[in-house]
């Protein structure tokens, strides 16, 4: 199986930025990527170009590392497009604190924000539902968020809630974007 196929995690990219000399989380960037794509598609080969001018490379070092960013890429694109509405910002796991996954969060909303901000315009921003506009209203928040944060049930259960609240935001722009993408109901038309 390819890298490409693998399904990709945030230590597998971190570990990919460690090996390009960068200690940069990918959550920034992963945040740019689902904004990017849910805006204007952003193709494989602008994505890599992006990464890699993050990273303050010209390229990936080797084949393998080029083949997991544009896996990260190709799962963005697959998750956000997925019927089953399943996609999963790129964050710390529970391996690691409850202090950095919180941290992972807001970059990832740092990220998301910043390419909005790139890319929409108010004419736009008209054209989308009040319930779209009022989710990304709200995000601005958790990038002010306090990170240095207890393990604790409490605090994971509210950190849990957050990121929920930007993977919905993620996906009803995706959607609203994307008419029709994902398919979430079929008529009864298409089952004959």
């Amino acid at each position: 199986m390819s890298l490409i196929d693998e399904r990709q995690d945030f230590s597998a990219i971190a570990d990919v930025f460690l090996l390009h000399g960068s200690m940069q989380s990918p959550a920034f960037l992963d945040g740019r990527l689902c904004a990017l794509l849910a805006l204007k598609d952003v193709s494989a080969e602008a994505w890599l170009d992006e990464v890699c001018s993050s990273l303050g490379i010209e390229q990936p070092r080797d084949a393998a590392s080029a083949e997991r960013l544009l896996g990260w890429r190709r799962q963005t694109v697959e998750a956000l497009g997925a019927s089953e509405m399943n996609y999963e910002p790129l964050l710390p796991d529970e391996l690691f604190s409850l202090a950095e996954q919180a941290q992972g969060l807001q970059e990832w909303t740092l990220g998301f924000i910043e390419a909005l901000d790139e890319t929409v315009d108010d004419a736009l921003r008209k054209q989308w539902s009040a319930a779209l506009r009022e989710a990304l209203d709200d995000l601005p928040a958790l990038t002010q968020m306090e990170t240095a944060i207890d393990d604790s049930p409490e605090n994971e259960n509210d950190l849990f809630a957050l990121t929920e609240h930007a993977r919905m935001a993620a996906m009803m722009l995706y959607t609203e974007q994307h008419p029709g993408q994902p398919q979430v109901e079929q008529s009864d038309a298409t089952l004959h």
